[in-house]
């Protein structure tokens, strides 16, 4: 054989060599591609496929309350934009534990919600001894809405305008004074006791199973004060049958505006507030996850229901995925663990 023929037969084994190579090549990109296609379709299935049937949006304390007032301000939107009915349950006690261990043990293909509050997710499993969910692991983060602050509220027959008169009071009238909150180990009683620990007076905890029998004993004198969420006690501020002392927000609010903050009059340190959050089970599919989070947003978004949680005062400021809400609620138990110690409050 000449050697031209010798090359040329040595370009072709080459040349055959190269395009097996290059087949195996395709063969092996084409199944990786295959599988991410079959992935994406899984995915993109998961969520086209959500929701098919109603969704229940569950509330750990009674109508009538912040978090019931924020949870029926969204859920017709809600279910507007994800195309179901989303029904508004309440399942009030223990400080929204009761609502929270549901949620926690149902099953968690997006279709039982929790409005997670910082008393049932960050306070309540440091001070309740039979809460039965782990706070930091049994919940999917979703949708962090945004906090509310704590107002010192008084009846209006009370004979104090300032909180220094109120302390005052209290401290002519020792172990008299009494406070109302939506339930032991709720943020209005960790509020009562951080306020009595910087004030220096005793106060007596009247517990409650949410805000509005709370106000409904405030109004009626029951109670001399509460440390209660802005939403459900904001009419009666404006119409003069509570009379606000102070406000637990950096600055004053414009939509009350004469109403000092905590730091303005001297308490320093006082740092509760009552955030507001949609949360599932552990271990939601991370597509419905992202589906319920987008339509949080865009129904929290809406104009109108905008301005009914603006005039609500909710303070949107906060995580804005569901991955810094994550974050975010690690830190909060931390600091009410610590918070919980240092105030020796245990449930009574």
């Amino acid at each position: 054989m000449s050697n031209h023929n010798h090359k040329k037969d040595q370009i072709y084994g080459d040349g055959m060599r190269l395009t097996f190579i290059l087949q195996k090549l395709l063969q092996t990109l084409g199944r990786f591609a295959l599988l991410g296609l079959v992935f994406a379709s899984c995915t993109v299935g998961a969520e086209s496929a959500y929701p098919s049937k109603p969704i229940r949006l569950i509330v750990g304390f009674a109508p009538g309350g912040g978090t019931d007032i924020v949870a029926r301000a969204i859920a017709p939107k809600l279910g507007e934009i994800l195309g179901t009915s989303v029904i508004v349950e309440n399942r009030s006690g223990a400080a929204g534990t009761i609502g929270a261990d549901m949620v926690a043990k149902s099953n968690p293909d997006g279709y039982t919600l929790l409005v997670g509050h910082s008393n049932s997710n960050a306070i309540a499993p440091f001070v309740l001894p039979n809460v039965q969910y782990n706070a930091a692991k049994d919940f999917t983060p979703i949708t962090y809405l945004g906090y509310v602050p704590n107002v010192l509220v008084v009846n209006a027959s009370l004979p104090v305008n300032s909180v220094a008169q109120l302390i005052a009071l209290a401290k002519s009238n020792p172990g008299q004074m009494t406070y109302g909150s939506s339930g032991i180990g709720s943020t209005q009683h960790l509020a009562g006791a951080l306020f009595a620990k910087i004030a220096g007076i005793s106060m007596n905890h009247v517990p409650y199973k949410g805000s509005g029998q709370a106000i409904i004993d405030l109004l009626g004198g029951q109670i001399t004060m509460n440390f209660d969420t802005l939403p459900p006690n904001l009419q009666q501020i404006k119409d003069g049958s509570l009379k606000a002392l102070a406000i637990s927000t950096p600055k004053r609010l414009a939509i009350l505006p004469n109403v000092p903050t905590f730091n303005e009059v001297g308490i320093v340190g006082f740092d509760v507030t009552n955030w507001y959050s949609i949360m599932g089970p552990k271990g939601m599919d991370p597509a419905v996850v992202n589906k319920i989070d987008q339509a949080v947003k865009a129904a929290v978004n809406d104009p109108q229901i905008k301005k009914t949680l603006d005039s609500q005062g909710l303070q949107p400021e906060g995580p804005a995925t569901p991955a810094a809400f994550a974050l975010f609620l690690n830190a909060e138990l931390l600091k009410y663990q610590r918070l919980v110690k240092s105030l020796n409050i245990k449930a009574e």
